[in-house]
């Protein structure tokens, strides 16, 4: 399966909302602190820029208007396209100003995005498997926070791709950088994906690819098996074209 990422940063979002539908508007003004509502601003104009990309519509600001992230009864995020389902998945992730936003087919797929930082023994004991904890032990002390910031991420990916987010117990899945992680930090700076998998209750797994870019570190994962991200903004697609986007938007590929 192929699936195409694009982040964005505060600075790149617009001052004004002119480019949010009218539901969207509503669920901004009901958020009640300065952050969320930056936050949320944040990855909502990340998901319509991804989206934009992978459907070919233009990114006036009308257009995106019509172009709507709202959330389901499970919190995930789900796409409509002049207020119709689009038919295409999506999963966000947003931390430290920065965005990533992951399309593609189907709904079982998640991104999630972690600053690498110091992080405390209760934190490892608390949400880390028997076989993760012995992994981190086994790492050289400077490389720790890098595998503890991709083990968190990857879980999240997974819990977001279960579409449950946080109401599972993290111990009930194991992440495991493929075949180990045995990438220096600078190589793995580089921006390169590699790859990992995530273990579900001994009877799925996820397989999914992570990415190091200054401290923040990405993962995706699938139930399918996964090519590594493509970008979205450098990348054609043939897709499913909804009823009113010829008319609408202009062209758009066939299957």
């Amino acid at each position: 399966m192929k699936i195409y990422w694009l982040e964005q940063t505060e600075l790149d979002v617009p001052p004004n909302n002119d480019w949010l539908s009218a539901h969207e508007r509503n669920c901004l003004a009901a958020l009640r602190f300065l952050k969320r509502r930056s936050d949320w601003r944040l990855g909502r104009w990340t998901a319509k820029q991804a989206l934009a990309a992978y459907l070919k519509l233009p990114t006036d600001f009308l257009s995106l208007a019509n172009l709507e992230v709202r959330a389901a009864s499970s919190g995930a995020p789900e796409v409509f396209l002049y207020g119709q389902p689009a038919g295409i998945a999506i999963s966000l992730s947003h931390r430290a100003g920065t965005a990533l936003c992951t399309v593609g087919p189907g709904c079982n797929f998640g991104c999630d995005l972690e600053l690498v930082e110091p992080r405390s023994a209760a934190f490892v004991d608390d949400y880390f498997t028997a076989d993760e904890r012995a992994l981190i032990v086994n790492t050289p002390l400077p490389e720790r926070p890098l595998l503890l910031a991709l083990l968190w991420s990857g879980k999240e990916s997974a819990l977001k791709a279960l579409r449950v987010g946080l109401r599972l117990d993290t111990r009930c899945m194991s992440v495991s950088p493929s075949p180990s992680l045995a990438v220096p930090p600078l190589a793995a700076d580089s921006g390169m994906w590699h790859p990992l998998c995530v273990h579900y209750s001994c009877s799925q797994i996820f397989s999914g690819w992570w990415r190091l870019e200054t401290d923040l570190v990405r993962t995706v994962v699938s139930n399918a098996p996964l090519q590594a991200p493509l970008p979205a903004r450098e990348t054609h697609f043939n897709l499913v074209t909804h009823p009113r986007q010829t008319a609408q938007a202009g062209p758009v590929p066939s299957e």
